[in-house]
């Protein structure tokens, strides 16, 4: 018998378009760095072939179809010599311009909040991560129904005896999905509860957290495999960390740290993703300092700092939370630049340029940590008088680690320990 012979499917052929429409509020990027984007989040996605991208000069948006008639022939005849099967339309499209569209150019329409939505379902794998892309793509989806259906009209009968039309395909639809979002609102709220107790379990380790935030593909999940010897997935690819990780580190210095990788920012994050992912981003409003990584190669590096900053005061983070801001990637740059932000770093407070790459400017950057560290938890210290039972062993390496014993007198009845803490030490001792 021969051998079944199994093919692979072919990778979808994609084409991407940034429409930049004249007026548009809040458009910091120039169209060919934002149209550059666009692709590096296309290629992000699994099983796509660009086959081809251009960005599109619009004066207003038209409310039907998105492009002008004229514009609307011309994209189909390039769509049709490049042989696309999907479009990645790089901004909002409405339910109707999205039907309207796929029925003029025969074609899969797929816009940026869609975009995204898929390539954070294929990245997901913690359970909450997961849950949080199902339901914020259940709830981009409820919107579009619209396009889903080209039966509308057509109604579910009443029961004969009941007066007045039936419940419409769409409406059923989407009370299936309201449900479904229920479903999942409930299991995530127990996925979160667990969080919860971790955090809270967390909080009676005596170590400070440290959070590395920044745009998508700054270099975040490079830096924190170099400093934890960890090997979280780390590609020159958006997106390339979703779920939170986080590891306990010893600085050079011998303090002990927990190191949280946070999922990349990026411009225009739909609102769905905000909402949904704002649990996994309460490890940075739980840091007692955060790492902004900028990867200052990038020619827009000010505009995606900018971005980080929104979203960061969107999350409530505290504007008076200590940050350092980290220049990574200054082995993309020439000598002479690289060797320039290194003198610059050391003149600006709260800034430190380095390549997680190579490790040039590591050990400088944890001597700031350290530093920084010392003067967020320098608070009053009171002494104290703790007794323990010898087979409270758990309580006494608690306070071993915290390195808060001044001295320790055993008796026939237990041990006699003098602490010197803080306030917060205290509550985290009180909590074990």
């Amino acid at each position: 018998m021969a051998e079944p012979h199994i093919t692979e499917r072919a990778p979808t052929r994609a084409y991407v378009i940034h429409p930049e429409i004249d007026g548009a509020g809040g458009n910091r990027r120039a169209p060919e760095s934002a149209l550059e984007e666009a692709v590096a989040l296309a290629h992000a996605l699994p099983g796509v072939d660009i086959v081809g991208a251009q960005a599109v000069r619009l004066r207003k948006a038209e409310p039907g179809r998105l492009f002008t008639k004229g514009k609307l022939e011309e994209l189909g005849l390039a769509l049709q010599q490049a042989e696309a099967e999907l479009v990645l339309i790089d901004g909002p499209v409405t339910p109707v311009q999205q039907r309207n569209l796929e029925k003029a150019w025969d074609v899969k329409i797929l816009d940026r909040t869609g975009l995204i939505l898929e390539i954070f379902a294929d990245r997901a794998r913690t359970r909450e991560g997961v849950l949080q892309v199902e339901l914020a793509a259940l709830s981009y989806q409820r919107t579009r129904l619209v396009r889903a259906w080209t039966h509308l009209e057509r109604q579910r009968g009443g029961l004969g005896f009941v007066g007045g039309p039936g419940e419409t395909q769409i409406e059923a639809d989407r009370r299936a999905i309201d449900e479904q979002m229920t479903r999942l609102r409930r299991q995530l709220e127990r996925v979160v509860k667990t969080r919860t107790l971790h955090r809270a379990a967390r909080a009676k380790v005596p170590y400070p957290i440290v959070a590395l935030v920044g745009y998508t593909n700054a270099g975040k999940s490079t830096l924190f495999n170099r400093m934890t010897g960890a090997e979280v997935m780390a590609k020159d690819m958006l997106f390339a960390t979703l779920d939170p990780t986080m590891r306990a580190i010893t600085l050079p210095g011998g303090r002990q740290i927990i190191l949280s990788d946070t999922v990349g920012f990026i411009s225009d994050l739909p609102h769905e993703l905000v909402a949904a992912f704002r649990a996994t981003l309460e490890e940075v409003l739980e840091a007692d300092l955060i790492l902004h990584v900028r990867d200052i190669s990038h020619p827009e590096t000010e505009e995606q700092a900018a971005d980080v900053a929104e979203i960061l005061d969107s999350l409530g983070v505290d504007e008076d939370v200590a940050l350092i801001e980290v220049w990574n990637k200054i082995d993309a740059l020439s000598p002479a630049t690289r060797q320039a932000l290194r003198n610059a770093d050391r003149r600006t407070e709260g800034v430190q340029a380095i390549s997680a790459l190579t490790g040039e400017g590591l050990d400088e950057l944890t001597q700031a940590i350290d530093a920084a560290l010392e003067t967020v938890l320098s608070e009053p210290k009171e002494a104290a008088t703790l007794r323990l039972d010898f087979s409270d062993g758990r309580r006494r390496a608690w306070l071993h680690q915290a390195g808060i014993v001044q001295s320790e007198q055993p008796d026939d009845d237990g041990l006699t320990v003098q602490v010197l803490w803080t306030a917060r030490q205290r509550a985290g001792f009180d909590a074990l």
